[in-house]
């Protein structure tokens, strides 16, 4: 990187921290610090909510994911505007109307303690796991590609975020992810542009898109039955859906970003605006991984994009064999971007065929490469997916605008992660801590119990950073921690909300019931994880629904 290049990083990241720190100092009340007074806009909350969603993960991964894969993806997000009508109809004005600090207070007001307790312990088992994903997620991909230290990158990132989050709280959150969103979604436009206008002359937008589909890059939509499939329009509406809910609707990370609207109006119309925006920004995301699946039609691409492990490849007795694929990579890349000018220009089946039979050949050749790492190189992950657009990013784009990405992927990670140490820190005081203090006391002693919870959560998400390793995609990881616990949780509320006659204790036996049932499918591998959203918030309903028979069948014999 050039000293522009970090002059833009550093400025960028130097100037949310210090606006945040600035812009929120003096919150000492509950009122303030955990609910920001109430004060945020619609615009605002529905920036925060996206913000919290997007994180470092969602920009490195999901154009990687569709560089290999294609557009599919998108099909994961389909449930979502449903779920945002549904949480603003139904849980936000029980929300408002009980002035809730926490989701999970509700709980306690429609059943018990314990049901409350497990709930927000579900919560910061998955959550906590999840910080320290957002956090490492970056750093991995970061230190393998620049040569940074992993641990010193996952310190740099935790400890920015920390120190505004501790400041000012929910307030600092809300304040600095409108910036972060501002960078994100700029330095995604550039990206996209530059990509474009990188192009060969005769090669335009439309002519890019009958290259990614002759590639199989554009089906969107599958409509087949099958549940190991993970991304088909059936998932995405139901599995999809029933993860929506429970991370919008009952992930304090999410459910504080509208908590602390100025009224019910306001919170609804900015989980409207995340309904209407989400699902168009991960289409525009995927699409800048298909533009770079054109870009490299007419320009080479290596046949591993973690390049740090290519070179240590070189080091090794296969030597002579990654340079025999080099070579036959080499020799696709001329005749690939030969047929793939002339599908700019005019398509038929016969080109069409050659042009997916040298893909084939192309990604057989990348296979080869992974197999030659698994054999000489064990500890080195062979997934490149995650390294698609950070490669591309630090070799192709000028000085300045790769400045501006890095403090993209920096502003994403600090984004998610900020809003997660500080739900994590919120319900550790609220649903833990105050609730089993039998003493009262001030709001300055809690406000700053949850500051120093703040910090311990941060130390707890970088020392899982630490310690991680790399899956085989990072945004499809994050998406499978949520899906074992979000439908045991979703289950309880709309329990809570919906079967007035359950009570406590079979909720809550019917919930830890449903939560080792899923955990069991989830190990056995017998359906795609976006299904598990629906699973596990059906059985939870089944199961309690059936034991509250019995505890009213015992009622009346007795």
């Amino acid at each position: 990187m050039s000293l522009l290049d970090w002059s833009v990083l550093t400025g960028t990241l130097l100037f949310i921290v210090i606006y945040g720190v600035w812009k929120v100092r003096g919150n000492n009340s509950m009122q303030s610090y955990l609910r920001g007074d109430n004060e945020s806009s619609w615009w605002t909350i529905g920036l925060g909510v996206m913000a919290t969603q997007a994180s470092a993960i969602t920009f490195m991964s999901t154009p990687g994911q569709a560089f290999h894969d294609g557009m599919g993806f998108v099909q994961f997000y389909f449930g979502l505007p449903l779920a945002m009508v549904i949480i603003s109809i139904t849980f936000i004005p029980i929300y408002h109307r009980l002035k809730v600090y926490t989701a999970y207070q509700f709980l306690e007001d429609r059943f018990d303690l314990k049901t409350r307790t497990l709930a927000a312990l579900l919560f910061l088992v998955q959550r906590g796991l999840a910080a320290g994903i957002t956090i490492y997620a970056p750093a991995i991909i970061l230190s393998t590609i620049l040569g940074w230290n992993l641990n010193l990158l996952n310190f740099i990132i935790g400890a920015l975020v920390v120190i505004y989050t501790v400041s000012g709280g929910v307030k600092a959150v809300s304040v600095t992810q409108k910036q972060q969103m501002f960078v994100i979604m700029a330095g995604m436009f550039f990206a996209f542009y530059v990509i474009v206008r990188s192009f060969p002359a005769n090669v335009g937008m439309s002519d890019a898109l009958h290259i990614a589909g002759a590639g199989e890059k554009l089906n969107i939509l599958d409509f087949s039955f099958n549940p190991e499939s993970r991304y088909t329009f059936w998932s995405g509406i139901t599995g999809g859906l029933f993860l929506a809910l429970s991370y919008f609707g009952t992930d304090q990370s999410q459910v504080g970003r509208y908590l602390h609207g100025k009224s019910i109006k306001e919170s609804q119309m900015g989980l409207i605006m995340n309904g209407l925006l989400k699902v168009p920004m991960q289409f525009f995301i995927l699409l800048v991984g298909v533009m770079i699946f054109v870009f490299y039609q007419f320009n080479p691409s290596p046949v591993f994009f973690n390049q740090p492990v290519l070179d240590k490849l070189e080091n090794t007795s296969a030597v002579n064999e990654l340079h025999r694929l080099n070579q036959k990579n080499d020799s696709i890349f001329i005749l690939k971007s030969q047929i793939a000018s002339s599908l700019a220009s005019q398509t038929n089946d016969a080109t069409q065929n050659k042009f997916k039979a040298l893909l084939v050949e192309e990604k057989n050749i990348r296979n080869e490469a992974k197999q030659l790492i698994a054999r000489e190189l064990p500890n080195e992950e062979t997934n490149d997916k995650d390294y698609v657009f950070i490669s591309f990013i630090l070799k192709h784009l000028p000085e300045g605008l790769i400045g501006l990405l890095m403090a993209v992927i920096f502003s994403a990670a600090m984004s998610s992660t900020s809003s997660e140490l500080s739900a994590l820190a919120s319900t550790t005081c609220v649903d833990l801590y105050q609730r089993n203090v039998r003493r009262p006391r001030s709001d300055i002693h809690y406000v700053k119990m949850t500051k120093w919870l703040t910090v311990l959560w941060g130390a707890i998400a970088i020392a899982f950073a630490s310690f991680g390793t790399l899956f085989e995609n990072l945004i499809q990881f994050v998406n499978i921690i949520g899906s074992i616990f979000y439908g045991t949780i979703l289950g309880i509320f709309l329990i809570a909300f919906y079967i007035k006659y359950v009570k406590g204790n079979a909720v809550f036996i019917g919930a830890l019931l449903s939560e080792i049932i899923v955990i069991g499918i989830y190990l056995s591998d017998v359906v795609g994880y976006l299904w598990l959203n629906a699973i596990g918030c059906l059985l939870t309903i089944i199961f309690s629904v059936i034991i509250q028979y019995f505890y009213h069948q015992k009622a009346n014999q007795s």
